[in-house]
């Protein structure tokens, strides 16, 4: 809060000419904080993945493609998932092609997972003719430079 004093030009007779309140509200602290807050939820953003843990492995480039397709993932533990449920091996081919015919799938293997295991569902997932889209996530820069 501000005050300002007049003397309106008069040496002694009249000192103060009138107080006026000048009010304004500090916005700085709240940018500041909002700035924080903005940061802090950037940098935690990536993290909000759910579902069954998979350790991609990563590649030197991604188009994000955001459909609605199932998605076959492959653990390091050798566990099929389709669509956060466990099925078999067996199984696979014959609920996509009985739900998901002449689409596509994402599949997202663990790179602890064998690629025996990653060849069997890709099979699978062929011989239902379903087109593969393989996940993977971006080099980091460090990982560049380790190289």
């Amino acid at each position: 809060m501000a005050i300002t004093v007049n003397n309106g030009g008069a040496s002694g007779r009249r000192r103060f000419h009138g107080i006026t309140a000048l009010s304004e509200i500090n916005v700085t602290p709240f940018v500041d904080v909002v700035l924080v807050l903005l940061i802090i939820f950037m940098m935690t953003a990536h993290v909000m993945d759910s579902g069954i843990e998979v350790d991609v492995p990563k590649t030197k480039s991604v188009k994000e493609n955001i459909k609605d397709l199932p998605i076959v993932k492959l653990t390091g533990g050798g566990e099929i998932y389709l669509n956060e449920k466990a099925v078999n091996i067996n199984q696979l081919g014959a609920i996509l092609k009985s739900r998901y015919r002449g689409q596509a799938a994402y599949l997202k293997a663990d790179k602890a997972a064998t690629w025996e295991l990653v060849a069997h569902v890709m099979s699978a997932l062929g011989e239902a003719g379903i087109q593969v889209n393989a996940v993977t996530q971006p080099e980091d820069s460090a990982d560049k430079r380790g190289r």
